[in-house]
């Protein structure tokens, strides 16, 4: 069985999720995730990044995220802890380039 490892940005986090599915999303412009897997640890020590990660995406069977977010997929041979990161000024990640000229708000212009 394949697994893809997947790291996108969403609201100024890093966010690492495994998944057994991924392809171009129905919405152009959307890589489509499916399947999603989360590591179930034995061990007493519960990471409270993977925690968040894990509430956030419960009950969850397939989510889009913009291809402009993805960083990178990487197909791994089993799968490893997901995990949210926040970005500060250390991080050399930096989000997509928006727009020079945004859409204007009035309809005159």
């Amino acid at each position: 069985m394949r697994i893809f490892k997947v790291i996108f940005l969403n609201q100024g986090k890093l966010y690492e999720i495994y998944a057994r599915s991924i392809h171009q999303g129905e919405l152009y412009g959307f890589v489509e995730l499916e399947d999603l897997i989360f590591e179930r640890g034995n061990s007493l020590l519960i990471d409270p990044s993977t925690e968040r990660l894990q509430e956030e995406f419960a009950g969850v069977s397939r989510t889009l995220v913009p291809i402009h977010a993805v960083i990178r997929i990487d197909e791994v041979e089993k799968e490893g802890p997901g995990k949210i990161t926040e970005l500060d000024n250390t991080t050399n990640i930096t989000p997509f380039p928006t727009p020079f000229i945004s859409p204007s708000k009035n309809e005159d212009d």
